[in-house]
């Protein structure tokens, strides 16, 4: 299987520095240009879809329906394990606050936020749901549409890097992961689009082969 993984449209919550988490938020300002992006360079691939996939969050399931509009998908198949991390009661807050008061926060992939879930908790859903889809579907090329989070568990999972260290990576809403499995077993990966923070911090150089060294 080939699968595309994207983040969805930019929203007014990732402007001005809220977590959103399991809660949803308008369109941000920019999110027409982000999306125009990674549609044209899926296009300069030569990329077709035979199914899309993803969460079920509002600003995920909206970004993957107007990639099926583009790509003559009928329908978009969503569930929650692919959702973002679920930040319980500190949903809606300003990042600013949440730093002060939650030091572990996106430094321990074990920390559960209040009423929520932690970062290893949902990295285990959303890599289970992938590796799952992989094995299932061993011909198709899919499209994901998900979050930073989930993007960030996926590659640290699949390239074998400890998640602690990674939590912090940006991942551009014009990020394009582009992973190559057999059977249930990534094979490679890269990125089409603007590159990711695993890639402009050296953690990874791409494209990367799988059972090569990260050096």
């Amino acid at each position: 299987m080939r699968a595309l993984v994207i983040r969805h449209y930019r929203t007014e919550f990732n402007e001005t520095g809220r977590l959103m988490g399991w809660e949803d938020s308008p369109r941000g300002r920019e999110w027409k240009a982000d999306f125009d992006f990674v549609d044209a360079c899926l296009r300069e691939h030569g990329i077709r879809f035979d199914a899309i996939y993803s969460s079920d969050l509002e600003r995920s399931r909206q970004t993957a329906k107007l990639h099926a509009d583009n790509h003559d998908i009928s329908a978009v198949q969503d569930t929650r394990q692919l959702n973002e991390i679920n930040y319980g009661r500190l949903q809606k807050l300003r990042k600013s606050w949440i730093r002060r008061f939650f030091p572990q926060h996106k430094s321990s992939a074990d920390l559960v936020y209040p009423g929520g879930e932690s970062f290893r908790q949902m990295q285990l859903r959303s890599v289970d749901f992938f590796t799952s889809l992989a094995a299932s579907n061993p011909e198709q090329t899919i499209l994901i549409v998900t979050h930073a989070g989930v993007i960030r568990g996926f590659v640290s999972h699949f390239l074998g890097l400890d998640f602690n260290d990674h939590l912090k990576h940006p991942v551009s809403f014009r990020y394009i992961g582009d992973y190559e499995f057999d059977g249930p077993v990534l094979k490679r990966y890269d990125e089409l689009g603007d590159p990711s923070g695993f890639v402009e911090s050296g953690a990874i150089k791409l494209p990367m082969i799988i059972g090569e060294s990260l050096d």
